[in-house]
């Protein structure tokens, strides 16, 4: 009786279309205009960081405007190819080695943040090497405004409908489209939350409150570990691909495995930070005063 009564209590999915707009054969969806407004909103953050000299060590920072402006394009090209590229290998491999064509209609979804990461962090990495500056810099500034990246992509899985939650009967649970008569989590949008507006706060207060920028490559290893920990958080409300399934029993799934590295590595790079400005001073970190 009770399961009969669960969609009942659900709530209503808000059907929207997930083409924007659509003139003969072009399409803007919402899930490609996700993407656009991310990278945008992290290189106009970047370039408001850079330009606040009392964020950084020495009272300068490293990078200016102009290298913002160039590395635009190496962003762009590293999340796209290091997302679908990452999102091939790691969650359907054996669908495009069968229908390589599908390699490009990434207006279908199916890009990986995971790989994205990887993408953006070798193009971070080029990019540093070939201006002369340290890539853990470059990885601060561009980390810090990623998040809202993070959720509105997720905001447009969960209009697109996909991505969706475990079944569950608590008040706030829907029934989406294509994912059968079960209520389940809207679990993108707690990855929206987490991911997005929450790490975006949390990083705020490292570079403003705390100064963190003065630590090269502090706020980058809090960006990828408290991104890390919220994934494996959110991975229990989310139902995981058809295809692959869990792991191990009914808990473990590909994205826990792909995000555990994550927080180690974030938090191996926020130590590794400490050191080095400590050593840098020459004993412990001077208390410095919060920047505007």
């Amino acid at each position: 009786m009770t399961e009969l009564l669960l969609p009942l209590a659900a709530l209503p999915f808000p059907e929207i279309d997930p083409v924007i707009v659509q003139i003969g054969p072009l399409a803007i969806h919402w899930y490609g205009l996700g993407y656009v407004v991310g990278i945008l909103f992290a290189w106009w953050y970047a370039r408001r960081l850079v330009a606040n000299d009392k964020l950084w060590a020495g009272g300068k920072s490293p990078l200016t405007a102009e290298d913002i402006d160039d590395f635009l394009i190496w962003a762009a090209a590293g999340v796209v190819l290091g997302g679908r590229i990452g999102y091939i290998l790691f969650y359907d491999l054996a669908r495009y080695i069968e229908r390589p064509g599908d390699i490009l209609a990434v207006w279908q979804g199916g890009m990986s943040f995971h790989g994205g990461l990887a993408g953006v962090t070798v193009a971070m990495i080029a990019f540093a090497f070939r201006r002369g500056f340290s890539p853990w810099s470059l990885f601060d500034t561009i980390a810090a405004g990623v998040p809202i990246g993070f959720g509105l992509v997720r905001v447009t899985n969960f209009i697109n409908s996909e991505l969706w939650g475990r079944p569950s009967d608590v008040p706030w649970a829907m029934v989406f489209p294509n994912g059968g008569p079960e209520p389940r989590h809207p679990s993108q949008l707690y990855e929206a939350l987490l991911e997005g507006f929450v790490l975006f706060i949390v990083l705020r207060l490292l570079t403003h409150s705390a100064l963190k920028l003065k630590q090269p490559g502090f706020v980058a290893g809090a960006m990828v570990a408290c991104y890390g920990a919220a994934r494996i958080f959110v991975e229990f409300f989310r139902e995981p691909d058809a295809h692959i399934g869990y792991l191990v029993g009914g808990w473990l799934t590909m994205g826990m495995v792909l995000s555990v590295p994550l927080l180690v590595i974030g938090i191996w790079a926020m130590l590794r930070a400490k050191r080095a400005a400590a050593a840098a001073n020459d004993g412990p970190e001077a208390k410095a005063d919060p920047a505007d």
